[in-house]
């Protein structure tokens, strides 16, 4: 069932993401999206700041602090809606999909999971191989019990 819910929740994901993939390559301009949409509008700093209820000064220190990646999502938003812009943002993936992403670190966590588990039933499997050996009862292949083990444990989560 958490599966089911797990592999809804990011088909619904990359859909919602998929219109963004290609904005993954678009480099963001030198002077940052404010400055660029401001200017491509034909709107003054006055202007924008009449609009927001700020200075031009005030408004050209949310170009350079979005250009130096300073500002907050909420200034970014109000000074967009100034320009009658709305902010859009989402993480993307470096390459590929969220679904291949998923499944990356679906492995590195099953990986690391397997490990921990290993490590758990060799520690278990020398302290009773110890006893044993006391004993005069040495189990044997401890590789090989140390793998079915692993593999039991393995399977019942």
């Amino acid at each position: 069932m958490r599966d089911n819910f797990r592999n809804l929740r990011l088909n619904q994901v990359a859909r919602s993401l998929s219109s963004f993939e290609t904005a993954r390559s678009e480099a963001r301009p030198q002077r940052g999206w404010l400055r660029a949409i401001r200017e491509a509008l034909s709107m003054s700093l006055e202007e924008v700041g009449r609009a927001l209820g700020q200075s031009k000064k005030r408004i050209l220190d949310f170009e350079h602090a979005e250009a130096e990646d300073r500002i907050t999502l909420k200034s970014l938003r109000r000074v967009a809606s100034a320009m009658d812009c709305e902010l859009v943002y989402a993480l993307v993936p470096k390459s590929g999909s969220i679904i291949e992403l998923a499944e990356k670190h679906r492995q590195r966590h099953e990986k690391n999971e397997e490990r921990q588990t290993r490590d758990r039933v060799r520690q278990d499997v020398l302290e009773v191989e110890h006893t044993m050996a006391l004993e005069n009862q040495a189990p044997g292949d401890v590789d090989r019990l140390i793998d079915e083990e692993t593999k039991r444990r393995l399977k019942k989560k």
